[in-house]
């Protein structure tokens, strides 16, 4: 892919003191990262264990770049597993290669052998991250995106003094590769997390974690602006800091109304900047995140933490708590996702479609289909549309692009089956779904506009469910409890100002609506990305098809894209 010099526009004459000065053009530049996939012995909760990382780090290394940038990352693989990686969040326009999710846009990348991920940055700036797309090895193999503006382009909000990168996630004590192997031998959910982590860190309230602490030195009177990041596998997370209030001005990299709140709620593969002015009494304060779930289903509600200490306070001082809303505190959770809107500036305008030219209506469900192979002869299931998506065994972007035959079918419903009252009591009989022999995939047109409803179902519970959709933002227009009402929620959609994300929780018993113009070629997916259910099967893939412009079509594929 040749590079792009983003930055053509020339700032007008500026007179100083009777002296004009012209800027000259800025140049993208070309930012290259080595990423070394290596097993590296890691020590948490008094358990040591090898876990597979990048270049030996647990986080994985920041990718910096700054918006208009070329970003060219060598991944080499010395571990035993297959790999592909994910830069989630990034739309890569045409240019699926570089997505990263295995069997959709790539096969993966074997022991011994590289791939080069190549990518432009346009048209995006702010907290991305990026992760494993292969088994579960997303659970260590994770590290953020940080993407500057452009050269001279100020943020839309108060200059930070410093900022940090808090990155929540979960840890097992055993090698969590064997735990999935477990559970599906068992045709159940594998064991929970035995803990959650800040910046891989578990923080003091766990044993042996006096060394596996984070902590962030802070001055008083100062802004901090925090980059923060959900990669758990499954757990959507409240995060608040003792005695600081916390002002959101981004979700998804994209600017946000600046809102001040006391915690706020992250699902996995979300990010979240918030704003933080350390006006408090010096001292030490937790960081704390602990579990939201309001559905009856177990799940790791262990808290984890870090410290915000004021310069000069000595580490004998004991932080306070702060009070996380409760476990299953759904209140909170509509509320705080009702203030999220969109900036919709003139710099940063929300660019939500208007007319819907393709109407999609999924629901999310639970299932369970025989398994001989399974201890008690069923195992449990996912669906979109009571459909289990399959997955390939060749990448699917391949198939398309070189037309070959026989891969997939491009027949998935845009509508369920057969309807029926989605969130009434639970359902517990005729839960097989439907498993085809090749994935069913979505054709769309390109430029078309797309309007999907993403609705729960009581198909055996309950469940909020974050969605994450590759090659895309959208707008989330639209959400509610209970069942999507066609002729009355429409009229409640906020076409506005709505929040522009890349991944939407779709709240427990309830729906969202989300809209977005399929103006990137390719085949992207969609899935739950909470990790058990994707490997259940709830996930889905669109292919949009190419638009009649010369620079509309999917780019050539690299010649070092990983054989199948």
């Amino acid at each position: 892919m040749g590079r792009r010099n983003i930055f053509q526009s020339i700032i007008p004459f500026l007179f100083v003191c009777c002296i004009g000065f012209i800027s000259t053009p800025v140049k993208a530049a070309v930012k290259k990262y080595q990423f070394d996939i290596q097993v590296k012995n890691i020590s948490r909760l008094c358990h040591a264990k090898p876990i597979v990382t990048v270049n030996g780090m647990f986080p994985g290394p920041t990718v910096y770049a700054r918006e208009g940038d070329r970003v060219l990352i060598n991944v080499t693989n010395y571990a035993r597993y297959n790999m592909s990686i994910h830069w989630h969040g990034l739309k890569q326009y045409r240019n699926g290669w570089a997505d990263g999710p295995a069997y959709i846009t790539q096969c993966p990348v074997q022991t011994g052998h590289s791939y080069t991920y190549d990518f432009n940055v346009t048209g995006q700036r702010g907290t991305l991250w990026w992760h494993a797309h292969i088994f579960w090895l997303r659970a260590t193999v994770y590290g953020a995106i940080v993407i500057m503006p452009k050269q001279g382009t100020p943020y839309p909000f108060p200059q930070p003094d410093s900022e940090y990168n808090l990155i929540l996630g979960e840890w097992w004590n055993d090698d969590v590769e064997e735990v999935v192997k477990q559970g599906n031998k068992r045709g159940l959910p594998p064991k929970m997390s035995d803990a959650h982590t800040i910046n891989g860190k578990p923080g003091p309230l766990f044993p042996c974690s006096e060394k596996h602490t984070y902590a962030v030195e802070v001055e008083q009177g100062k802004t901090y602006h925090l980059r923060i990041i959900n990669s758990a596998l499954n757990d959507e997370l409240f995060f608040a800091i003792a005695g600081h209030n916390m002002t959101v001005v981004e979700i998804d990299a994209v600017y946000t109304k600046p809102f001040t709140t006391e915690a706020i709620l992250i699902a996995p593969g979300q990010t979240t900047n918030v704003l933080v002015r350390t006006n408090k009494l010096p001292g030490r304060y937790f960081m704390a995140a602990r579990s939201f779930m309001d559905a009856p289903i177990s799940i790791d509600n262990k808290t984890a933490t870090a410290i915000l200490q004021y310069k000069g306070i000595p580490n004998s001082v004991l932080p306070s708590l702060p009070e996380l809303p409760a476990l299953n505190d759904t209140s909170f959770a509509l509320s705080y996702n009702s203030k999220l809107r969109s900036l919709n500036s003139l710099n940063f305008p929300a660019n939500v479609p208007l007319k819907v030219d393709r109407q999609l209506f999924y629901t999310i469900g639970l299932g369970i289909n025989p398994c001989p192979t399974c201890q008690n002869g069923t195992q449990l299931t996912a669906s979109l549309n009571n459909i289990t998506f399959v997955m390939p065994r060749v990448g699917l972007l391949q198939a398309h692009y070189f037309n070959q035959k026989g891969i997939f079918t491009t027949d998935f419903p845009d509508r369920p089956p057969t309807p029926f009252n989605y969130t009434s009591a639970p359902l517990t009989a005729n839960l097989r779904t439907s498993q085809s022999s090749r994935p069913r995939l979505s054709k769309i047109a390109f430029n078309s506009t797309v309007e999907l409803i993403l609705q729960d179902t009581n198909l055996l519970s309950v469940e909020s469910h974050p969605f994450h959709l590759h090659g895309y933002n959208f707008f989330v227009v639209g959400t509610g409890v209970g069942n999507f009402d066609p002729k009355k929620d429409p009229a409640k959609f906020n076409l506005v100002d709505p929040p522009e994300r890349n991944t939407v929780g779709v709240p427990t018993g309830g729906w969202t609506a989300i809209r977005y113009r399929a103006d990137n070629p390719g085949v992207w997916f969609m899935h739950c990305h909470l990790e058990l259910h994707t490997s259940w099967g709830l996930k889905v893939a669109f292919v949009v098809e190419n638009g009649p412009g010369p620079d509309q079509s999917i780019l050539p594929p690299p010649k070092d894209l990983p054989p199948c």
